[in-house]
């Protein structure tokens, strides 16, 4: 099946670039797809041809039948599986150690003596070379889980339509040249069945946690979003946007002055109920 080392050790790397979520998808990788792949179905598959027979002597019916039920092997379709939804991975882990390399090298222009110090500080990258998934790397992250969706999809709907999720033991032959319709069949079909549902589910799961992983950037990023746009709005930086008390116009107080003035006049004059009754009529005119 080949050395799964090198693919193995980029994927490591990935593992300290990305969510919990992007975590846990490459544990169900590397323990559910690559080692039970490694450990266990290379040998149950290990027979699949040989152990392929066909009720009859016709030369080459048994290898036409067996090229018609099996256009590729089960365990070469996983492996292929395997391989294309990590290349995204690796895309983006390519990407990573860019921008990690490019503001390294900004870092230390920065610190060095006499080096400009007009240069931005770097954005995606802390002093111990973490990355925060923001920006042009937060797009890059979520077309990478994108193109997995879509290429574990494509696979899990391929397999249904290359064998099904049950391996018959028996498959009738027509082919040519095949005299007549003949019966092949395949050896252990139980085993096979439950491994073709294990890695079913396990695909199943791996599309169910990059989806999530999707959703959960999203509304992380959108509550940053809304945050950050809150606390401009309360900062101090935008004073004309604080709560004030409102204070009466220039109209008004003019208008209350000249209630005033006319109620003191009428106090001289009349006295307290004579400028009751003047008060009155003075606010239900004004």
């Amino acid at each position: 099946m080949g050395d799964w080392g090198f693919l193995s050790t980029l994927l490591e790397k990935v593992q300290s670039h990305s969510t919990v979520i992007g975590k846990i998808w490459m544990s169900v990788l590397f323990l559910f797809r690559i080692m039970v792949l490694g450990a266990g179905a290379e040998s149950v598959w290990g027979d699949e041809q040989s152990g392929f027979l066909c009720n009859t002597q016709q030369p080459g019916c048994e290898n036409v039948c067996y090229d018609w039920t099996f256009p590729i092997s089960h365990i070469r379709f996983w492996v292929l599986q395997i391989i294309f939804v990590s290349t995204p991975t690796l895309i983006y882990l390519g990407h990573a150690m860019h921008i990690i390399h490019k503001e390294n090298k900004l870092r230390e222009q920065i610190s060095s003596p006499g080096g400009p110090h007009k240069l931005k500080a770097p954005k995606y990258t802390d002093e111990k070379g973490q990355v925060k998934i923001k920006g042009n790397l937060l797009g890059s992250y979520l077309t990478q889980l994108v193109a997995k969706i879509v290429i574990e999809a494509a696979f899990i709907v391929g397999q249904y339509y290359l064998y099904g999720f049950v391996m018959v033991p028996m498959f009738p032959c027509s082919k040519k040249p095949c005299p007549f319709t003949v019966e092949c069949y395949m050896s252990r079909p139980t085993e096979k069945t439950i491994f073709i549902i294990f890695m079913l589910a396990v695909a199943c799961v791996s599309l169910f946690l990059n989806i999530i992983e999707v959703f959960y950037l999203i509304c992380t990023r959108t509550k940053c979003r809304s945050k950050s746009r809150n606390n401009k709005l309360t900062s101090a930086e935008n004073p004309a946007r604080l709560s004030a008390p409102s204070w009466p116009t220039s109209h008004e107080a003019l208008k209350q002055n000249q209630i005033n003035l006319e109620l003191e006049s009428n106090h001289s004059v009349g006295g307290n109920l004579d400028g009751a009754k003047e008060e009155k009529r003075l606010l239900s005119d004004h």
